[in-house]
């Protein structure tokens, strides 16, 4: 089971500003900060996902946030697009993965790809996409 997570960034008050409008949308909140070079995001009681400025050279990667609903989904992609975000795949589903993945992507301000998913179908919540 992971525990946390941990992503360098350039520009730490760029990418925190961007993570804390773009992760509101899912319930997630700036949780904690340290030195003005490292924060802790979560849902309360505890922050799993770390953001620390990094001078080195910073390799995207791919991070996806598992959420409950559809709706959820796609208010994090209109959070994260507002927020500075660049489009990398709109709400919608991929069913190359399985029938009801219903996901969101998104560049963030260091290229990182940033994902929120919900694996159930439209008829365990009523929801008609």
């Amino acid at each position: 089971m992971i525990d946390h997570l941990c992503l360098s960034v350039s520009d730490f008050a760029r990418s925190k500003a961007f993570y804390e409008a773009a992760l509101s949308a899912i319930g997630y909140r700036l949780m904690r900060e340290v030195d003005n070079s490292i924060a802790g995001f979560g849902v309360p009681p505890k922050p799993d996902f770390w953001l620390r400025v990094s001078s080195s050279n910073i390799s995207p990667t791919h991070m996806a946030f598992g959420v409950d609903s559809r709706e959820q989904v796609d208010a994090f992609y209109a959070a994260a697009i507002a927020a500075g975000g660049r489009d990398n795949g709109k709400p919608g589903l991929r069913p190359q993965y399985h029938p009801d993945y219903y996901g969101a992507f998104v560049f963030d301000p260091d290229g990182h790809n940033i994902e929120a998913v919900c694996h159930r179908s439209s008829d365990s919540f009523g929801e008609g996409k």
